[in-house]
């Protein structure tokens, strides 16, 4: 990983019953992530309707800053990570609303930024009209360690 400073928020407390990252070999697949903050949802809504493009920008790279902060607390060291393989994205939309690969752009942008070339992945950024807690966006993620 690039060296970059950016600031880890506080490892999000698990929401049901599921781990919140499964290593499978040199995988990691982390759950799905939502954008909260000391457990309180940062971005709640609607883009398209209640939130612009820009909020749910915020709410896709807080989702992202969450699950490399869980990985952080997996690991013990991102630095022992590779870059990202994957990362699915729903993003809670109002009807008519296609913007949803514009709203996840943050995150992968926020990856690029972190991991440089090894950043880019595969992803899918998927328009839906419901995510638990009414957050506006949540994204699952899979990431391969270095050798």
């Amino acid at each position: 990983m690039e060296e970059q400073s950016i600031e880890l928020p506080k490892t999000p407390a698990r929401g049901g019953l599921y781990a919140p990252v499964k290593q499978a070999g040199t995988i990691l697949h982390v759950s799905g992530h939502i954008p909260n903050a000391d457990g309180k949802v940062m971005f709640a809504g609607k883009v398209g309707a209640e939130r612009t493009v820009e909020e749910g920008q915020a709410a896709a790279r807080l989702c992202m800053l969450n699950i490399l902060s869980q990985l952080q607390a997996f690991l013990g060291d991102l630095n022992r990570l590779k870059g990202p393989v994957k990362i699915l994205a729903w993003v809670a939309s109002a009807p008519g609303f296609g913007g949803q690969p514009l709203v996840i752009n943050a995150a992968s942008q926020l990856l690029i930024d972190l991991f440089g070339e090894e950043g880019w992945c595969a992803r899918s950024a998927i328009g839906t009209n419901e995510l638990p807690l009414d957050v506006t966006v949540e994204i699952e993620a899979v990431f391969e360690l270095k050798a």
